[in-house]
Protein backbone atom coordinates (compact mmCIF):
# COMPACT_ATOMS: atom_id res chain seq x y z
CA UNK A 1 0.00 0.00 0.00
CA UNK A 2 2.93 2.76 0.74
CA UNK A 3 4.58 1.52 -2.35
CA UNK A 4 1.05 2.13 -3.99
CA UNK A 5 1.09 5.52 -2.52
CA UNK A 6 4.58 6.16 -3.73
CA UNK A 7 3.33 5.38 -7.93
CA UNK A 8 0.90 7.67 -7.45
CA UNK A 9 3.26 10.47 -6.80
CA UNK A 10 5.98 9.07 -10.12
CA UNK A 11 2.97 8.64 -11.92
CA UNK A 12 2.03 12.44 -11.46
CA UNK A 13 5.63 13.81 -11.80
CA UNK A 14 5.51 12.44 -15.53
CA UNK A 15 2.17 11.70 -16.87
CA UNK A 16 1.46 15.90 -17.50
CA UNK A 17 4.78 16.31 -19.04
CA UNK A 18 2.99 14.16 -22.10
CA UNK A 19 0.37 15.96 -22.18
CA UNK A 20 1.98 19.74 -22.08
CA UNK A 21 1.48 20.02 -26.31
CA UNK A 22 -2.53 19.13 -25.62
CA UNK A 23 -2.66 21.49 -22.81
CA UNK A 24 -1.25 24.33 -24.90
CA UNK A 25 -3.01 24.16 -27.82
CA UNK A 26 -6.34 23.44 -25.29
CA UNK A 27 -5.76 26.69 -23.50
CA UNK A 28 -3.11 28.38 -25.54
CA UNK A 29 -0.95 28.05 -23.23
CA UNK A 30 2.56 29.87 -23.68
CA UNK A 31 6.25 28.14 -22.36
CA UNK A 32 5.95 29.90 -19.15
CA UNK A 33 2.47 28.33 -18.41
CA UNK A 34 3.48 25.17 -19.10
CA UNK A 35 6.57 25.40 -17.14
CA UNK A 36 4.01 26.65 -14.27
CA UNK A 37 1.69 23.61 -15.02
CA UNK A 38 5.02 21.47 -13.87
CA UNK A 39 6.79 23.77 -11.43
CA UNK A 40 3.28 24.99 -9.10
CA UNK A 41 2.84 21.12 -8.25
CA UNK A 42 6.54 20.66 -7.84
CA UNK A 43 7.07 23.73 -5.87
CA UNK A 44 4.38 23.52 -3.45
CA UNK A 45 5.31 19.72 -3.00
CA UNK A 46 8.54 20.81 -2.19
CA UNK A 47 8.06 23.98 0.16
CA UNK A 48 5.68 21.80 2.44
CA UNK A 49 7.64 18.74 2.20
CA UNK A 50 9.65 19.89 5.66
CA UNK A 51 6.45 21.11 7.56
CA UNK A 52 4.78 18.19 6.46
CA UNK A 53 7.03 15.42 7.62
CA UNK A 54 7.31 17.28 10.81
CA UNK A 55 3.48 17.29 11.22
CA UNK A 56 3.87 13.48 10.81
CA UNK A 57 6.01 12.91 12.61
CA UNK A 58 3.98 15.05 15.68
CA UNK A 59 0.42 13.96 14.74
CA UNK A 60 1.08 10.42 13.01
CA UNK A 61 2.59 9.25 9.89
CA UNK A 62 -0.33 7.34 9.03
CA UNK A 63 -3.24 10.28 9.29
CA UNK A 64 -0.79 12.32 7.47
CA UNK A 65 -0.68 10.19 4.75
CA UNK A 66 -4.43 9.37 4.98
CA UNK A 67 -4.89 13.26 4.37
CA UNK A 68 -2.50 13.28 2.03
CA UNK A 69 -4.52 10.80 -0.59
CA UNK A 70 -7.89 12.64 0.24
CA UNK A 71 -6.54 16.21 -0.52
CA UNK A 72 -5.34 14.41 -3.80
CA UNK A 73 -7.90 13.05 -5.38
CA UNK A 74 -10.06 15.64 -4.41
CA UNK A 75 -7.87 18.05 -6.65
CA UNK A 76 -7.45 15.26 -9.31
CA UNK A 77 -11.83 15.35 -9.97
CA UNK A 78 -12.00 18.68 -9.59
CA UNK A 79 -10.07 19.20 -12.79
CA UNK A 80 -13.85 18.67 -14.57
CA UNK A 81 -14.83 21.90 -12.94
CA UNK A 82 -11.47 23.66 -15.41
CA UNK A 83 -11.95 26.59 -17.79
CA UNK A 84 -8.54 27.89 -18.02
CA UNK A 85 -5.12 27.39 -17.42
CA UNK A 86 -4.82 29.34 -14.31
CA UNK A 87 -7.76 27.35 -12.56
CA UNK A 88 -5.53 24.11 -13.44
CA UNK A 89 -2.51 25.56 -12.03
CA UNK A 90 -4.52 26.28 -8.56
CA UNK A 91 -5.71 22.84 -8.47
CA UNK A 92 -1.86 21.37 -9.23
CA UNK A 93 -0.81 23.93 -6.19
CA UNK A 94 -3.67 21.60 -4.27
CA UNK A 95 -2.20 18.50 -5.60
CA UNK A 96 1.42 19.45 -4.83
CA UNK A 97 0.15 19.93 -1.10
CA UNK A 98 -1.57 16.43 -0.76
CA UNK A 99 1.85 14.93 -2.28
CA UNK A 100 3.55 16.41 0.09
CA UNK A 101 1.71 14.66 3.09
CA UNK A 102 1.62 11.54 1.02
CA UNK A 103 5.44 10.74 0.30
CA UNK A 104 7.43 11.49 3.82
CA UNK A 105 4.40 9.34 5.78
CA UNK A 106 5.18 6.87 3.02
CA UNK A 107 9.20 6.58 3.52
CA UNK A 108 9.13 7.46 7.46
CA UNK A 109 6.81 4.20 8.11
CA UNK A 110 8.75 1.91 5.74
CA UNK A 111 11.91 3.29 8.45
CA UNK A 112 10.06 2.33 11.25
CA UNK A 113 8.79 -0.65 10.24
CA UNK A 114 11.49 -2.57 8.92
CA UNK A 115 14.74 -3.60 10.79
CA UNK A 116 17.79 -1.92 9.48
CA UNK A 117 19.56 -5.34 8.46
CA UNK A 118 16.40 -5.25 5.40
CA UNK A 119 15.69 -1.61 5.28
CA UNK A 120 18.17 -1.09 2.10
CA UNK A 121 15.78 -3.75 0.42
CA UNK A 122 12.48 -2.38 1.51
CA UNK A 123 13.25 1.35 0.02
CA UNK A 124 14.78 -0.32 -3.07
CA UNK A 125 11.33 -1.66 -3.35
CA UNK A 126 10.14 1.44 -2.72
CA UNK A 127 12.10 3.46 -5.06
CA UNK A 128 10.99 0.62 -7.71
CA UNK A 129 7.80 1.60 -7.24
CA UNK A 130 8.59 5.05 -7.29
CA UNK A 131 10.11 4.49 -10.55
CA UNK A 132 7.42 2.44 -12.41
CA UNK A 133 4.72 5.75 -12.12
CA UNK A 134 7.53 7.48 -13.70
CA UNK A 135 8.22 5.38 -16.33
CA UNK A 136 4.60 4.31 -17.25
CA UNK A 137 3.23 7.83 -16.76
CA UNK A 138 4.20 9.11 -20.09
CA UNK A 139 2.95 6.14 -21.73
CA UNK A 140 -0.66 6.16 -19.80
CA UNK A 141 -0.99 9.72 -20.56
CA UNK A 142 -0.03 9.14 -24.28
CA UNK A 143 -2.91 6.26 -23.83
CA UNK A 144 -5.24 8.12 -22.08
CA UNK A 145 -4.82 11.46 -24.57
CA UNK A 146 -5.24 8.99 -27.54
CA UNK A 147 -8.70 8.03 -26.12
CA UNK A 148 -10.58 10.62 -23.81
CA UNK A 149 -10.62 14.46 -23.10
CA UNK A 150 -7.21 16.31 -21.65
CA UNK A 151 -8.58 16.19 -17.79
CA UNK A 152 -8.48 12.28 -17.90
CA UNK A 153 -4.80 12.18 -17.37
CA UNK A 154 -5.97 13.74 -14.19
CA UNK A 155 -8.52 12.12 -13.39
CA UNK A 156 -6.46 8.74 -13.41
CA UNK A 157 -5.19 9.59 -10.08
CA UNK A 158 -8.38 8.95 -8.43
CA UNK A 159 -8.96 5.63 -8.49
CA UNK A 160 -5.55 4.69 -7.53
CA UNK A 161 -5.52 7.71 -4.68
CA UNK A 162 -9.04 6.13 -3.09
CA UNK A 163 -7.88 2.70 -3.38
CA UNK A 164 -4.60 3.45 -1.93
CA UNK A 165 -6.77 5.28 1.15
CA UNK A 166 -8.88 2.20 2.02
CA UNK A 167 -5.91 -0.22 1.88
CA UNK A 168 -3.96 1.51 3.95
CA UNK A 169 -6.99 2.02 6.62
CA UNK A 170 -6.36 -1.83 7.46
CA UNK A 171 -2.75 -2.49 6.95
CA UNK A 172 -0.16 0.53 7.58
CA UNK A 173 0.84 0.44 11.33
CA UNK A 174 0.73 4.40 12.68
CA UNK A 175 4.18 5.90 14.43
CA UNK A 176 5.18 9.12 15.64
CA UNK A 177 7.96 10.99 17.24
CA UNK A 178 7.46 10.63 21.39
CA UNK A 179 9.17 13.93 21.89
CA UNK A 180 8.32 16.32 18.91
CA UNK A 181 9.21 19.46 20.62
CA UNK A 182 7.05 22.49 19.88
CA UNK A 183 6.27 22.76 16.13
CA UNK A 184 8.89 25.62 14.08
CA UNK A 185 5.92 28.31 12.39
CA UNK A 186 8.60 30.57 11.64
CA UNK A 187 10.86 27.97 9.82
CA UNK A 188 8.06 26.20 7.50
CA UNK A 189 7.77 29.97 6.81
CA UNK A 190 10.95 31.08 5.74
CA UNK A 191 11.94 27.86 4.19
CA UNK A 192 8.20 27.58 2.29
CA UNK A 193 9.01 31.49 1.01
CA UNK A 194 12.48 31.08 0.02
CA UNK A 195 12.24 28.30 -2.39
CA UNK A 196 9.10 29.23 -4.38
CA UNK A 197 10.60 33.22 -4.68
CA UNK A 198 14.06 31.37 -6.14
CA UNK A 199 12.19 29.42 -8.53
CA UNK A 200 9.62 31.67 -9.89
CA UNK A 201 13.00 34.10 -10.64
CA UNK A 202 14.22 31.43 -12.81
CA UNK A 203 11.23 30.43 -14.32
CA UNK A 204 11.17 34.42 -15.12
CA UNK A 205 14.33 35.02 -16.10
CA UNK A 206 14.24 34.10 -19.78
CA UNK A 207 11.40 36.52 -20.28
CA UNK A 208 11.44 39.37 -18.04
CA UNK A 209 15.69 39.39 -18.14
CA UNK A 210 17.96 37.34 -16.20
CA UNK A 211 19.77 40.97 -15.29
CA UNK A 212 16.35 42.54 -14.47
CA UNK A 213 15.34 44.32 -11.38
CA UNK A 214 12.73 41.82 -10.71
CA UNK A 215 14.72 38.86 -11.13
CA UNK A 216 17.63 39.97 -9.54
CA UNK A 217 15.69 41.12 -6.05
CA UNK A 218 14.44 37.55 -6.41
CA UNK A 219 17.35 36.14 -5.89
CA UNK A 220 19.10 38.16 -2.99
CA UNK A 221 15.74 37.82 -1.28
CA UNK A 222 15.46 34.39 -1.52
CA UNK A 223 19.27 34.13 -0.48
CA UNK A 224 18.22 36.14 2.20
CA UNK A 225 15.37 34.30 3.37
CA UNK A 226 17.19 30.89 3.23
CA UNK A 227 19.96 32.23 5.15
CA UNK A 228 17.39 33.64 7.99
CA UNK A 229 15.92 30.05 7.93
CA UNK A 230 19.20 28.62 8.97
CA UNK A 231 20.00 30.98 11.55
CA UNK A 232 16.81 30.37 12.88
CA UNK A 233 17.34 26.52 12.93
CA UNK A 234 20.49 26.74 14.52
CA UNK A 235 19.36 28.92 17.45
CA UNK A 236 16.05 26.91 18.25
CA UNK A 237 16.22 24.09 21.20
CA UNK A 238 13.32 22.18 18.77
CA UNK A 239 14.17 23.28 14.89
CA UNK A 240 11.84 21.94 12.21
CA UNK A 241 15.12 20.60 10.62
CA UNK A 242 17.88 19.68 12.84
CA UNK A 243 21.18 20.94 11.25
CA UNK A 244 23.37 19.10 13.11
CA UNK A 245 21.94 16.02 10.16
CA UNK A 246 24.20 17.44 7.96
CA UNK A 247 27.48 16.78 10.04
CA UNK A 248 27.24 13.25 8.47
CA UNK A 249 28.14 13.24 4.85
CA UNK A 250 25.50 9.84 4.22
CA UNK A 251 23.10 12.78 4.78
CA UNK A 252 24.24 15.69 3.43
CA UNK A 253 25.89 14.40 0.21
CA UNK A 254 23.19 11.53 -0.10
CA UNK A 255 20.63 14.37 -0.23
CA UNK A 256 22.63 16.11 -2.70
CA UNK A 257 23.13 13.03 -4.90
CA UNK A 258 19.25 12.86 -5.15
CA UNK A 259 18.79 16.69 -5.88
CA UNK A 260 21.21 16.27 -8.95
CA UNK A 261 19.05 12.66 -10.48
CA UNK A 262 16.24 14.66 -10.09
CA UNK A 263 17.44 17.64 -11.57
CA UNK A 264 18.18 15.71 -14.74
CA UNK A 265 15.25 13.27 -14.69
CA UNK A 266 12.46 16.04 -14.54
CA UNK A 267 14.56 18.44 -17.06
CA UNK A 268 15.16 15.73 -19.61
CA UNK A 269 11.14 14.28 -19.49
CA UNK A 270 9.88 18.17 -19.67
CA UNK A 271 12.50 18.96 -23.15
CA UNK A 272 12.41 15.40 -24.69
CA UNK A 273 8.73 15.44 -24.26
CA UNK A 274 8.21 18.33 -26.64
CA UNK A 275 11.25 17.26 -28.88
CA UNK A 276 9.18 13.85 -29.47
CA UNK A 277 5.91 15.34 -29.78
CA UNK A 278 6.82 18.79 -31.86
CA UNK A 279 10.20 17.78 -33.55
CA UNK A 280 9.64 14.25 -34.72
CA UNK A 281 6.31 14.62 -34.65
CA UNK A 282 5.14 11.68 -32.69
CA UNK A 283 1.63 11.91 -31.03
CA UNK A 284 1.18 11.75 -27.25
CA UNK A 285 1.00 7.75 -27.13
CA UNK A 286 3.65 7.43 -29.35
CA UNK A 287 6.21 9.66 -27.33
CA UNK A 288 4.86 8.12 -23.99
CA UNK A 289 5.49 4.60 -25.72
CA UNK A 290 9.09 5.87 -26.29
CA UNK A 291 9.65 6.30 -22.47
CA UNK A 292 7.94 2.85 -21.41
CA UNK A 293 12.30 1.68 -21.23
CA UNK A 294 12.96 4.08 -18.55
CA UNK A 295 10.47 2.55 -15.95
CA UNK A 296 11.91 -0.70 -16.97
CA UNK A 297 15.61 0.93 -16.13
CA UNK A 298 14.35 2.68 -13.00
CA UNK A 299 12.51 -0.60 -11.58
CA UNK A 300 15.81 -3.00 -12.28
CA UNK A 301 18.37 -0.79 -10.91
CA UNK A 302 16.49 1.06 -8.56
CA UNK A 303 15.40 -2.89 -6.95
CA UNK A 304 19.04 -4.37 -7.45
CA UNK A 305 21.42 -1.87 -6.75
CA UNK A 306 21.48 -2.86 -2.89
CA UNK A 307 23.37 -6.19 -3.68
CA UNK A 308 26.04 -3.95 -5.29
CA UNK A 309 26.06 -1.71 -1.84
CA UNK A 310 26.92 -4.58 -0.27
CA UNK A 311 29.72 -5.60 -2.68
CA UNK A 312 31.11 -2.51 -3.28
CA UNK A 313 29.85 -0.04 -1.40
CA UNK A 314 27.18 3.30 -1.51
CA UNK A 315 30.09 5.43 -2.64
CA UNK A 316 30.80 3.65 -6.15
CA UNK A 317 27.63 2.63 -6.87
CA UNK A 318 26.07 6.14 -6.69
CA UNK A 319 29.58 7.81 -8.44
CA UNK A 320 29.13 5.03 -11.41
CA UNK A 321 25.46 6.65 -11.64
CA UNK A 322 25.97 9.90 -12.32
CA UNK A 323 28.95 9.32 -14.50
CA UNK A 324 26.77 6.94 -16.64
CA UNK A 325 23.75 9.47 -16.48
CA UNK A 326 26.21 11.97 -18.05
CA UNK A 327 27.18 10.26 -20.71
CA UNK A 328 23.75 9.41 -21.39
CA UNK A 329 22.64 13.04 -21.54
CA UNK A 330 25.30 14.26 -23.58
CA UNK A 331 24.68 11.68 -26.32
CA UNK A 332 21.58 14.33 -27.27
CA UNK A 333 24.28 16.45 -28.86
CA UNK A 334 24.42 14.26 -31.60
CA UNK A 335 20.61 13.99 -32.15
CA UNK A 336 21.01 16.52 -35.41
CA UNK A 337 20.90 13.91 -37.48
CA UNK A 338 17.31 12.38 -35.81
CA UNK A 339 18.08 9.09 -34.38
CA UNK A 340 15.87 5.94 -35.12
CA UNK A 341 13.59 4.61 -32.82
CA UNK A 342 15.43 2.02 -31.77
CA UNK A 343 18.59 4.41 -30.35
CA UNK A 344 15.87 6.52 -28.26
CA UNK A 345 14.72 3.01 -26.58
CA UNK A 346 17.80 2.45 -25.09
CA UNK A 347 18.77 6.02 -24.25
CA UNK A 348 15.85 6.13 -22.27
CA UNK A 349 16.55 2.69 -20.54
CA UNK A 350 19.96 3.36 -20.20
CA UNK A 351 18.96 6.90 -18.45
CA UNK A 352 16.37 4.57 -16.20
CA UNK A 353 19.63 2.43 -15.19
CA UNK A 354 21.64 5.36 -14.38
CA UNK A 355 19.05 7.00 -12.63
CA UNK A 356 17.80 3.86 -10.31
CA UNK A 357 21.54 3.16 -9.38
CA UNK A 358 21.63 6.94 -7.61
CA UNK A 359 17.74 6.90 -6.35
CA UNK A 360 17.37 3.75 -4.19
CA UNK A 361 21.47 3.75 -2.52
CA UNK A 362 20.94 7.74 -1.71
CA UNK A 363 18.19 7.41 0.22
CA UNK A 364 18.82 4.53 2.28
CA UNK A 365 22.21 6.74 2.93
CA UNK A 366 19.78 9.72 3.49
CA UNK A 367 17.37 7.37 5.97
CA UNK A 368 20.10 5.30 7.97
CA UNK A 369 21.78 8.10 9.28
CA UNK A 370 19.20 9.72 11.34
CA UNK A 371 17.32 8.23 14.76
CA UNK A 372 14.46 6.61 13.95
CA UNK A 373 11.89 8.86 15.90
CA UNK A 374 13.31 11.64 13.33
CA UNK A 375 12.39 9.28 10.26
CA UNK A 376 9.52 12.13 9.23
CA UNK A 377 11.47 14.85 8.87
CA UNK A 378 14.71 12.91 7.26
CA UNK A 379 11.92 11.42 4.80
CA UNK A 380 10.82 14.88 4.02
CA UNK A 381 14.43 16.14 3.43
CA UNK A 382 15.49 13.63 1.25
CA UNK A 383 11.67 14.46 -0.67
CA UNK A 384 12.51 18.38 -0.43
CA UNK A 385 16.27 17.26 -2.42
CA UNK A 386 13.75 15.47 -5.08
CA UNK A 387 11.18 17.93 -5.60
CA UNK A 388 13.47 20.80 -5.46
CA UNK A 389 15.89 19.32 -7.95
CA UNK A 390 13.22 18.35 -10.27
CA UNK A 391 11.47 22.12 -9.86
CA UNK A 392 14.70 23.20 -10.53
CA UNK A 393 15.60 20.86 -13.61
CA UNK A 394 12.55 21.96 -15.45
CA UNK A 395 12.95 25.57 -14.36
CA UNK A 396 16.86 25.95 -15.82
CA UNK A 397 17.27 23.69 -18.30
CA UNK A 398 13.71 24.90 -19.38
CA UNK A 399 14.85 28.50 -19.46
CA UNK A 400 17.96 27.59 -21.10
CA UNK A 401 16.33 25.54 -24.32
CA UNK A 402 13.64 28.10 -24.50
CA UNK A 403 16.36 31.08 -24.78
CA UNK A 404 18.96 28.64 -27.14
CA UNK A 405 15.48 27.93 -29.19
CA UNK A 406 14.38 31.54 -29.71
CA UNK A 407 18.14 32.77 -30.87
CA UNK A 408 18.21 29.80 -33.09
CA UNK A 409 15.02 30.44 -34.73
CA UNK A 410 14.97 33.81 -35.05
CA UNK A 411 16.38 34.07 -38.67
CA UNK A 412 13.73 31.98 -39.84
CA UNK A 413 11.13 34.06 -38.62
CA UNK A 414 12.52 37.69 -39.59
CA UNK A 415 9.72 38.02 -42.42
CA UNK A 416 6.82 36.94 -40.47
CA UNK A 417 4.44 39.68 -39.15
CA UNK A 418 5.10 41.18 -35.68
CA UNK A 419 2.29 38.53 -33.85
CA UNK A 420 3.40 35.43 -35.85
CA UNK A 421 7.06 36.08 -35.79
CA UNK A 422 6.49 36.45 -31.64
CA UNK A 423 4.35 33.33 -31.41
CA UNK A 424 6.57 31.16 -33.39
CA UNK A 425 9.84 32.74 -30.75
CA UNK A 426 7.95 31.80 -27.99
CA UNK A 427 7.66 28.21 -28.31
CA UNK A 428 8.29 25.21 -30.92
CA UNK A 429 4.94 24.13 -30.19
CA UNK A 430 3.80 28.18 -31.24
CA UNK A 431 5.95 27.93 -34.41
CA UNK A 432 4.24 24.70 -35.41
CA UNK A 433 1.00 26.59 -34.49
CA UNK A 434 1.94 29.11 -36.72
CA UNK A 435 3.34 27.06 -39.56
CA UNK A 436 -0.06 25.28 -39.95
CA UNK A 437 -1.71 28.32 -41.32
CA UNK A 438 1.78 29.33 -43.72
CA UNK A 439 1.55 28.40 -47.54
CA UNK A 440 2.95 25.46 -47.67
CA UNK A 441 6.51 25.83 -48.64
CA UNK A 442 6.95 28.54 -46.39
CA UNK A 443 5.04 26.34 -43.30
CA UNK A 444 7.52 23.28 -44.15
CA UNK A 445 10.44 25.47 -43.68
CA UNK A 446 9.36 27.28 -40.50
CA UNK A 447 8.78 23.45 -38.97
CA UNK A 448 11.96 22.25 -40.38
CA UNK A 449 13.67 25.13 -38.50
CA UNK A 450 11.90 25.09 -35.74
CA UNK A 451 12.83 21.81 -35.20
CA UNK A 452 16.53 22.13 -35.77
CA UNK A 453 15.99 25.51 -33.85
CA UNK A 454 14.61 23.15 -30.71
CA UNK A 455 16.77 19.70 -31.22
CA UNK A 456 19.85 21.94 -30.67
CA UNK A 457 18.75 23.67 -28.18
CA UNK A 458 17.79 20.03 -26.51
CA UNK A 459 21.16 18.81 -27.17
CA UNK A 460 23.22 21.84 -25.01
CA UNK A 461 20.35 21.82 -22.37
CA UNK A 462 20.98 18.12 -21.60
CA UNK A 463 25.13 19.05 -22.17
CA UNK A 464 24.75 21.25 -19.32
CA UNK A 465 22.90 18.93 -17.04
CA UNK A 466 25.39 16.26 -17.88
CA UNK A 467 28.09 18.65 -16.80
CA UNK A 468 26.83 18.74 -13.26
CA UNK A 469 26.43 15.18 -12.75
CA UNK A 470 30.22 14.47 -14.13
CA UNK A 471 31.31 16.98 -11.74
CA UNK A 472 29.43 15.61 -8.84
CA UNK A 473 30.65 12.25 -8.94
CA UNK A 474 33.66 13.65 -8.38
CA UNK A 475 32.23 14.91 -4.84
CA UNK A 476 30.76 11.85 -4.13
CA UNK A 477 33.76 9.94 -4.85
CA UNK A 478 35.84 12.74 -2.42
CA UNK A 479 33.01 12.58 0.58
CA UNK A 480 30.28 10.00 0.60
CA UNK A 481 31.39 7.06 2.66
CA UNK A 482 30.84 4.02 1.16
CA UNK A 483 29.69 1.95 3.85
CA UNK A 484 27.06 3.14 7.33
CA UNK A 485 28.24 6.26 9.30
CA UNK A 486 25.17 6.38 11.59
CA UNK A 487 23.77 8.32 14.81
CA UNK A 488 25.29 7.61 17.54
CA UNK A 489 22.37 6.97 19.92
CA UNK A 490 24.68 7.16 23.33
CA UNK A 491 25.43 11.12 21.91
CA UNK A 492 22.12 14.21 22.43
CA UNK A 493 23.40 15.64 19.57
CA UNK A 494 21.53 14.00 16.48
CA UNK A 495 24.57 15.01 14.10
CA UNK A 496 27.03 12.72 16.17
CA UNK A 497 28.62 10.00 14.04
CA UNK A 498 29.50 6.23 14.56
CA UNK A 499 31.72 4.61 11.64
CA UNK A 500 30.32 0.92 11.56
CA UNK A 501 32.50 -0.33 8.54
CA UNK A 502 35.26 1.19 6.64
CA UNK A 503 35.75 2.21 3.23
Amino acid sequence: MLSLSMMIIGLDNTIVNVALPTLQRQFTATTGDLQWIVDAYLLVFASGLLSMGTIGDRYGRKRALQIGLSLFASASMAVLLVNDVNQLIVLRVLMGLGAALIMPATLSIITNVFPEEERGRAIGIWAGTAAIGIGLGPLIGGLLLQIFSWNSVFLINVPVAVLALLAGIRVVPDSRDPEPGSFDLLGAILSAAALIIFVWAIIEAPSRGWASTEVLACFVTSLILAGGFLFLEHRLTSPMLDLTFFRNPRFSIGSLAISTIFFSLMAGIFALTQYLQFARGYSALEAGATMLPLALGLMLSATTSNHLVVDIGTKWVVASGLVLLAVVLSITMLWASEPAVWMILIWWFVLGLAMGSVMAPSTESVMGSVPLAKAGVASAMNDVTRQVGGALGVAVIGSLIDTIYTSRITTAVTNLPPVLRDRAEASIGGANEVAAHLPLGVGIHLHASAAGAYTTALGFGLLATATLSLAFSGIVIWKLPSRSMRWNPSSEQPGDLVQERGD
